[in-house]
């Protein structure tokens, strides 16, 4: 079977819902990356308070609190390297048995694919899956990274090179938190994508479900609205 005939097993409303799928998990990232100055989202009023944690650290004495808190979000991203990794390994286990699969869904009256769609479709799962697996691996490392520079910055504040250093760990950290942010998106819209075995139309309904959750949570949720209103916050 060519790759044309492949590609007849689905209808055009089954390509326009991934490429809706694939547009919403790219423009909220951008969204959320690229906010304007004047309504800036989580993530970025985020990123400015660990520059400022980084900044506070040079005259803490001792840094263990620091150090327990780096600790915490390495153990975050070994967690949900860890979990992804067991779902990319079921849906390859998936693949093996699509035709199970398909005769569930015939059961269940979802469809009376061929086992091919099924096969795609769980594809699609385990690629977004891997992105995010991938993602949380060298947020893992970049949590890393920060943890040495952190531990670099020289205890005296006065030495001249206390703040750069705390300044290059804060930035690593920025680095390592959007990798793992971007990791959670790629997660998010790869629970979005079961939809798809519904139908077209569920998977778009998913897709734009997902993006406005997110939207809502780094553009009007309550928590926003509490960095927001933190002495310092305008700095973004």
């Amino acid at each position: 079977m060519t790759w044309i005939d492949r590609a007849l097993v689905f209808s055009p409303l089954d390509f326009v819902a991934v490429l809706v799928l694939i547009g919403a998990w790219q423009a909220i990232g951008w969204m959320i990356e690229h906010p304007s100055r004047k309504r800036p989202s989580v993530a970025m009023l985020m990123d400015e308070y660990r520059r400022g944690w980084m900044r506070e650290m040079v005259t803490r004495q001792p840094r263990v609190f620091d150090a327990q808190v780096v600790g915490a979000m390495r153990q975050g991203s070994t967690f949900f390297a860890s979990t992804t990794m067991i779902a990319i390994g079921g849906g390859l286990a998936l693949l093996g048995n699509t035709e199970k699969l398909a005769g569930v869904a015939s059961d269940l009256a979802i469809g009376m694919a061929p086992a091919l769609v099924w096969e795609i479709k769980i594809l699609v799962v385990i690629l977004l899956l891997a992105n995010s697996f991938l993602k949380y691996v060298w947020a893992h490392r970049l949590f890393g990274y920060c943890a040495v520079l952190m531990a670099a910055v020289p205890n005296e504040p006065e030495d001249p090179q206390a703040y750069p250093r705390a300044a290059q760990a804060g930035e690593i950290c920025v680095t390592a938190a959007r990798s793992f942010n971007r990791a959670l998106r790629a997660t998010y819209f790869a629970l979005a994508s079961l939809a798809w075995f519904l139908g077209p139309i569920t998977l778009i309904l998913g897709a734009a479900i997902t993006f406005g959750v997110l939207y809502r949570r780094e553009f009007a949720s309550q928590s926003r609205s509490i960095l927001l209103t933190l002495p310092g916050d305008t700095k973004t």
